[in-house]
């Protein structure tokens, strides 16, 4: 059994240093995934002329491997020899230049010019390569970092406002940014240029490896992992390990219902991500549209990141994010049925909608290490690497979902990488897709957050008094 001890000796308190070392840890880590999220598709069917059916066979695929290397990567954060600056810290830095080099080889510009059967085995190679293995290798244990830096509630919930807050950086870096540096307008239409998004790519990943050294360095693991050794008769083939750890997740109804939420809103909000440039651009006609839209995201996390504590402490996490869910669900819907082609009033009431998702985003990392706690009060065994793992699978599968959905949905609406102009119908499929999917989305996970998820303020209370009594024993 392993057991989580507090450090002794002469660390220093947890404080400034540690939010800030984390928060730069997830803008590394968004600098590549937020890029690939908003922009990769457009990318490869715009640039490399990539049939959007494709790009999503791609997706799809990428995340059947992520099953097996998240989980992987999972066990190696749990059952790994700490190094000698800490158990995730070592990973972290050792994983970090192989993200940033993988990162910027997702957008070679060169490759447009390459045969098409080259293209594809490119566009395979390198989005495989960077997010089942190399993001993998970095991400699992920078997430699973949080519980071992301190045990303390609060601190947690504000590892989880910081990290929400630096990956809102980047998006606001990279929304409002891309867009205004890779389209120029050619007679009267916005019109690519390819090679800006390799310029800017390799800025972003020279940026995204000092970020990760600042993760590395400034950061510290508090809370010590004590591995027993296993007897002969303990150790098992890796296939009855796995089958282990399923056994324990299948019993934590709480991670379950936690994975199903994160698919969801990955599904939604990523859909929304992937087909802006398509709605602003092509729809609206709009470059400008499109980066405040982008901004409109991480403002929307920062205006709701000062009352995200306060309204958790006074109503509980599933309790309040149900309610702010229920309200952008609400808002999509009447986008959809209205079918606004105002721009500026469109964004005004999308703008809205965002709040109530800016507020579960601040805390929504909380809700992680609450089912993370929740797993070992139940098994009295710290999986911290594997739940997170699991979790980022989930996270995973969801940006798959809606990059697969997003390029069969382009194909499905007649949307023509090959021509500038996109006829009247293609147009509305476009705006009512870009609509229906996330009010769909957020109604869904408003739900299940309400009543499914079983860790309410109460439950969570409990946990929380219980994990104090043992920390004290």
């Amino acid at each position: 059994m392993n057991q989580a001890n507090q450090a002794s000796g002469q660390q220093r308190a947890f404080g400034m240093k540690d939010k800030l070392a984390y928060m730069a840890g997830d803008m590394a880590n968004d600098f590549s995934f937020i890029m690939s999220a908003n922009f990769l598709m457009l990318f490869y069917t715009n640039v490399l002329k990539i049939e959007g059916y494709i790009v999503g066979i791609l997706f799809l695929l990428a995340r059947v491997v992520d099953g097996f290397t998240d989980i992987g990567m999972g066990r190696i954060v749990d059952t790994i020899k700490p190094y000698p600056e800490g158990r995730f810290r070592g990973l972290i830095r050792r994983a970090a230049p192989f993200v940033c080099l993988s990162g910027f080889l997702l957008f070679l510009h060169i490759v447009k010019d390459w045969d098409y059967s080259y293209k594809i085995i490119y566009i395979f190679v390198t989005y495989i390569f960077w997010g089942s293995f190399a993001y993998t290798a970095v991400n699992i244990p920078y997430g699973s970092m949080a519980t071992v830096i301190s045990a303390k509630t609060e601190d947690r919930s504000s590892l989880s406002v910081y990290r929400t807050v630096g990956a809102n950086i980047a998006v606001l870096v990279i929304s409002f940014g891309i867009p205004l540096l890779v389209y120029r307008e050619i007679d009267g239409k916005q019109e690519i240029v390819p090679e800006m998004f390799t310029y800017i790519m390799g800025a972003f990943m020279i940026i995204a490896f000092i970020f990760y050294q600042v993760c590395w360095r400034c950061s510290t693991e508090r809370i010590q992992i004590q591995l027993e050794p296993e007897t002969p008769k303990e150790k098992k083939h890796c296939f009855e390990d796995i089958q282990a750890i399923f056994r324990n997740l299948v019993s934590n109804f709480a991670l379950q219902i936690f994975i199903l939420v994160a698919i969801v809103l990955l599904l939604g909000t990523l859909l929304v991500n992937a087909m802006n440039p398509y709605l602003y651009v092509d729809y609206f006609n709009s470059k400008f549209a499109l980066s405040i839209g982008g901004v409109f995201a991480p403002i929307a996390v920062f205006a709701m990141a000062p009352f995200a504590q306060r309204w958790v402490k006074a109503y509980g996490k599933k309790e309040s994010a149900s309610v702010a869910l229920l309200v952008s669900a609400i808002i999509y819907f009447a986008l959809y049925f209205f079918h606004i082609t105002n721009v500026w009033v469109y964004l005004a009431f999308v703008f809205v909608a965002l709040l109530g998702i800016g507020y579960f985003n601040v805390i929504v990392w909380a809700f992680i290490t609450d089912v993370i706690d929740h797993q070992f009060l139940k098994t009295n065994k710290r999986e911290d690497g594997t739940i997170y793992a699991t979790y980022s699978f989930a996270r995973k599968l969801g940006q798959a979902l809606a990059g697969g959905l997003g390029g069969v949905a382009l194909s499905l609406v007649g949307y023509q990488a090959h021509v500038s102009v996109q006829s009247q119908e293609v147009l509305d499929s476009i705006y009512s897709f870009s609509n229906l999917a996330p009010a769909i989305s957020y109604l869904i996970i408003a739900i299940l957050l309400k009543f499914v998820y079983p860790l309410s303020k109460d439950v969570v209370l409990k946990n929380s008094e219980a994990l104090e009594k043992l920390s004290k024993k």
